[in-house]
């Protein structure tokens, strides 16, 4: 008996019409794995009980891609289950994306995806430490490398249940400061790096860019619910050496952006990020 479809077969999802081509297909999940739509028509494998991946993954692939001026190479920093670099992919239908990632079955879930959406000659997983000053560097320079570190240090949160999910919280390989040393080594001349953290490590975040030697271009919050204090913050940073000395000052920087409402106090999806949904093919939600 053929398998009946599920909504993210169809090419229509409650009135929105997916964009985007039409995904390989061909592997199917394993018992403790799902396969989910995520950009358009493409889908992507994660564990029932692991990371999966969030809007955090989906604003942060939308933010460097808007902000980048030519995402022909594209790197993912600490890529897990590979949302981010394949919503980058999805996006930039023209360009090469590398990534890095520490986790064997989470490396091993994004070449699945990468398989089933059928882009395996343009989307590259190396596994490995984002730390190594080594990796990557035979594929370096980027025009844009993406990065959503982990929030937390490891002593300051519960660790997650499931053992892959747990270095996507605390930073076990990493805080933002090395996904910023990272960004720096491997950018291109005039490249970008944008990248994710909560609101209320702001101050952080800003720092350890600024120590990684780039320099904050634009910066907008994203607010989970009205009226709620938590959120996330969106970065986008270029290298200050290639910069005129003066360009922070004469140019503003950082530039701060409208604050993105996720949700009303009722729980109706807001304008702003039902826009940002359509814009990287996720269903608007309105």
């Amino acid at each position: 008996m053929p398998r009946r479809p599920t909504p993210d077969d169809t090419p229509s999802y409650k009135g929105w019409i997916r964009p985007g081509p039409t995904p390989s297909g061909g592997l199917a999940p394993e018992a403790d794995e799902t396969l989910d739509g995520l950009c358009g028509r493409w889908r992507i494998f994660q564990k029932a009980k692991g990371h999966r991946f969030s809007v955090d993954d989906l604003v942060t692939a939308w933010y460097g891609t808007t902000w980048c001026p030519r995402p022909e190479r594209i790197a993912d920093l600490g890529s897990g289950i590979g949302s981010v670099a394949l919503a980058a992919a999805w996006r930039c239908p023209g360009a090469l994306v590398h990534t890095v990632e520490a986790q064997a079955q989470s490396a091993a879930l994004a070449r699945k995806s990468i398989q089933y959406n059928g882009v395996a000659d343009r989307v590259f997983v190396h596994e490995g430490d984002l730390r190594d000053p080594e990796v990557l560097r035979g594929e370096a320079p980027f025009d844009l490398v993406l990065g959503t570190p982990p929030y937390w240090p490891e002593s300051s949160r519960v660790a997650a249940a499931h053992a892959q999910a747990v270095p996507a919280r605390l930073e076990v390989r990493g805080t933002i400061a090395d996904y910023a040393l990272a960004a720096a080594r491997i950018l291109a001349p005039g490249g970008l790096f944008a990248c994710v953290f909560p609101n209320d490590q702001r101050d952080r975040a800003l720092a350890g860019l600024r120590a990684a030697g780039l320099l904050c271009l634009h910066r907008r919050e994203v607010v989970f619910k009205e009226g709620e204090p938590y959120g996330i913050d969106l970065f986008a940073a270029a290298r200050s050496s290639d910069l005129p000395p003066d360009f922070e000052t004469r140019a503003q920087c950082p530039e701060v952006e409208p604050p993105i409402l996720i949700r009303h106090t009722d729980g109706s999806v807001a304008p702003a990020i039902a826009r940002i949904r359509l814009a990287v093919g996720f269903p608007p939600g309105i």
